[in-house]
């Protein structure tokens, strides 16, 4: 499994041009569990800022990777399925994702810590959907091109977050 090159996920604004060389490539398998697993990361990572954070920026921020990581998770696991795909169940998932949650720390630095995750995570998830992108899977690499430029906008939004919560 290449979950491992997952952060505490997540994505969006690189050119999906065919490239001139052969890209680097994901099994459709290893996509399914690493995307869900980083979307589950995202989700709970959210939460845990809902809870942690003072901040009404982080708050809402944290709100959206909410919604639109299980908005896009709930379309690769009808994907999957269509695909005759396994995909890992939610106690997996939510393992793969509790480790990566952990790397946040705590108390005053939260709220950077959070910020600066969202954008090392979005970094990572991004580089895995243009991986998925190149798929000789036909259906995976739509989606995963389809996913990107919402990715690429949350990675935007990570950088502006990390900007405004950075300790001088």
């Amino acid at each position: 499994m290449r979950f491992a090159r997952l952060a505490l996920p997540a994505l969006l604004c690189a050119s999906l041009s065919a490239p001139l060389f052969a890209a680097d490539t994901i099994d459709a398998d290893d996509f399914v569990d690493e995307a869900s697993a980083g979307g589950i990361a995202e989700i709970e990572g959210g939460k845990l800022a809902l809870e942690k954070s003072s901040s009404a920026s982080v708050k809402t921020f944290a709100q959206q990777m909410i919604d639109d990581h299980g908005a896009a998770n709930r379309e690769l696991a009808v994907l999957a399925r269509e695909k005759k795909l396994e995909v890992a169940t939610e106690a997996e998932l939510m393992s793969k994702a509790k480790a990566l949650i952990l790397k946040l720390r705590d108390g005053e630095n939260f709220d950077e810590a959070y910020a600066n995750n969202q954008v090392a995570a979005h970094e990572k998830t991004i580089e895995l959907f243009k991986e998925a992108a190149a798929s000789d899977d036909k259906e995976i690499a739509a989606w995963a091109t389809k996913t990107l430029p919402k990715l690429e906008h949350h990675l935007q939004m990570a950088r502006d977050l990390a900007a405004t919560h950075k300790k001088p």
